[in-house]
């Protein structure tokens, strides 16, 4: 017999041996008790949560010559053939690969046909979702009044994408995450049968890894053993999955709290020696901040030993849980720079050493403090304004056509964009559309061409205010109002009319920096 992988050969055969869905597994057991089994059924959740097994049982159990208080007795003729799959009259389907109308059209010529051995022909219809929407079609009618003697089972993992017609007509089961706890039990059953010897903190790791899903973290076993050795323990799962080890992670956390930027390198230096994935790598550090955090609002970690939660908690005591958050979100959009960069290498270290420099940190810090009072105390006075809060409201007046409104604007086709950008500037103030008046309250007009009109920032344009400029709805309002002003649709462009010899060169600055601590820092082409 060939070999079979571990998540198969521990597949649950009954109710009572699937994990951590007892919510489901009870009321399909008092329903098969009950003689009230429904005609379709929709079991949706994650990947490896048990909706397959799930519905393999429930086929067996409808089925079963002797059944004992709802589960299939596995021994009778009827539970051997359905599992060693010779049952013709319970057929498995995977939607992903058989998805047309023909396939469906198949289904419900065979549905008139009366079972072979069985008192029910089950079909599961894994990945339902999958289906198109013709095979859909073609599946409502059927699902809708099916012979007596035939039962659907649908699994899917996104019920969003199904129709609503579908999901009307099958009683849906929710699989949920299953929790560590029942991973680990269950893991540990595995381990005894197979003579797998494992530590605690192994499969605290695993069960972690797995996300709730028992498929994975029975594969993840696996993997570790495929090396002929049934020992394993926490650095031995780190390896095969590609985690840093934790003292490169804990030791580059340190150098950005402590503001060390040698030790950050060092530590960098020592990763890639080891040809870790950079992404990976920066995905653990965040997961170590917000482990950090976690300690900080007294949550318990079950995947560090002892020696590891007391780095975690001296940590803890060097860094507020309002720079923790900011860590976490400074590297999460390193992650995404990095994502959209062919310099991968150069992005991550630049990011690193500028979190690592408590000048530039508290620079940003202030900067962003200081744009996000501006930008609330403009916001409140806005929305002050447009309740009518102290000030009389006028009658709306009736809509200007563009003639009525050169003779009251003086605004026309000849008119330069420096001559009617002080009455659209007048407009946004009239219409208590403070914030946008206040940010180009000092900006200029220019006529790049004959479709676009350029906006001077002679001063520059800061982040904060251009993030709020580039708003879609914003861009659409400055444009529409130029586009009245000129008589025809036009475009608008954001100019940064900084003087050239007051902008900062941010690449010679980061050169410069780095320069400064003897940093390697290359740019490649």
């Amino acid at each position: 017999m060939g070999y079979t992988a571990l998540y198969r050969k521990f597949r649950p055969q009954t109710f009572g041996e699937m994990v951590g869905q007892e919510h489901i597994t009870k009321t399909l057991k008092n329903q098969i008790i009950s003689d009230r089994v429904g005609h379709a059924y929709l079991f949706n959740g994650g990947r490896g949560t048990g909706k397959t097994s799930a519905a393999k049982i429930l086929a067996r159990a409808v089925n079963c010559l002797n059944p004992k208080d709802g589960e299939p007795c596995n021994e009778c003729e009827i539970c051997k053939s359905a599992i060693s799959g010779s049952l013709t009259d319970i057929v498995e389907m995977d939607a992903a690969s058989n998805n047309s109308v023909e396939d469906i059209r198949s289904i419900r010529e065979e549905v008139n046909f009366l079972p072979t051995k069985a008192k029910y022909r089950v079909y599961i219809i894994d990945e339902v979702h999958m289906l198109s929407q013709g095979a859909f079609n073609a599946l409502l009618k059927t699902l809708e009044e099916p012979p007596e003697h035939v039962k659907f089972i649908l699994a899917t993992t996104e019920p969003q994408k199904l129709p609503a017609t579908i999901l009307s007509r099958c009683q849906r089961f929710d699989f949920k995450r299953i929790s560590n706890e029942d991973i680990i039990k269950r893991l540990e059953i595995v381990c005894k049968e197979s003579n797998i010897e494992i530590t605690k903190q192994a499969l605290n790791i695993i069960g972690t890894l797995s996300e709730g899903a028992m498929r994975d973290a029975l594969s993840i076993l696996e993997r570790c053993v495929q090396d002929g050795e049934n020992n394993i323990d926490e650095e031995k799962i780190k390896e095969l999955v590609g985690i840093p080890k934790i003292t490169y992670i804990k030791g580059i956390t340190e150098a950005i709290i402590e503001y060390n930027i040698n030790q950050a390198m060092e530590k960098m230096n020592q990763v890639l020696q080891e040809g870790k994935d950079l992404n990976n790598f920066l995905w653990e550090i965040i997961k170590y901040i917000k482990d950090i955090l976690m300690i900080k609002t007294n949550q318990e970690l079950t995947m560090y030993n002892e020696k590891d939660l007391e780095d975690l908690k001296i940590l803890s005591e060097k860094i507020s849980k309002e720079r923790a958050i900011k860590l976490i979100y400074e590297l999460s959009k390193l992650e995404n720079d990095m994502r959209m960069s062919t310099q991968k290498l150069i992005v991550f270290q630049a990011g690193i050493i500028k979190l690592c420099n408590q000048e530039i940190e508290e620079k940003s810090s202030n900067s962003n403090n200081n744009n996000s009072d501006i930008y609330k105390r403009l916001e409140k006075i806005e929305n002050y304004l447009r309740s009518g809060g102290g000030i009389k409201k006028t009658p709306v007046e009736p809509k200007i056509t563009r003639s009525k409104t050169d003779e009251i604007a003086g605004i026309g086709k000849d008119k330069k964009p420096a001559q009617y950008w002080k009455n659209i500037l007048e407009n946004f103030k009239k219409n208590r559309q403070m914030i946008l008046f206040s940010y180009l309250y000092e900006t200029n007009a220019v006529e790049l061409n004959d479709m676009t009109v350029g906006i001077q920032f002679p001063n520059g344009i800061e982040s904060a205010k251009k993030i709020f400029l580039e708003k879609p709805e914003n861009i659409s309002e400055i444009s529409n109002q130029i586009s009245v002003a000129c008589g025809k649709t036009m475009n608008i462009k954001y100019i940064d009319a900084k003087p050239q010899e007051q902008q900062v060169n941010e690449e010679q600055e980061l050169s410069n920096f780095a320069n400064g601590f003897n940093i390697p820092f290359d740019i490649i082409d």
